[in-house]
């Protein structure tokens, strides 16, 4: 991932979150060698253009809260993208966040 932007690098990681799982925002800058970047996570998903091509979605902060909700379009959007995915969303949070986090440390080979 060095010869890649960092941006790049965070649609690369979030393309491979599995259906039906979701990560933070924090995991994924640990992974890429970042720790405390968790916040330029965010920036790259928001310039992502948020149109379905990088699943967005299924980054959320590391309580399971829907934080990046109102970079989609309609009100419910990111909410019902997850449920779409069997994911079960109450009041803006996930209900048993452990169940669906996909940690990248643990499922990617370091690049």
């Amino acid at each position: 991932m060095k010869d890649k932007g960092f941006f790049e690098s965070v649609y690369d990681v979030v393309n491979q979150i599995p259906y039906g799982k979701v990560t933070t925002y924090g995991a994924i800058a640990n992974y890429l060698s970042t720790p405390g970047s968790a916040r330029m996570v965010g920036w790259a998903l928001n310039s992502s253009g948020i149109d379905g091509t990088v699943p967005a979605h299924r980054v959320v902060n590391k309580q399971g809260l829907l934080t990046g909700k109102h970079h989609f379009n309609g009100t419910n959007l990111m909410q019902q993208l997850l449920e779409n995915e069997k994911i079960k969303v109450y009041d803006n949070k996930i209900i048993d966040f452990e169940n669906y986090f996909w940690d990248p440390i643990k499922h990617l080979e370091k690049r």
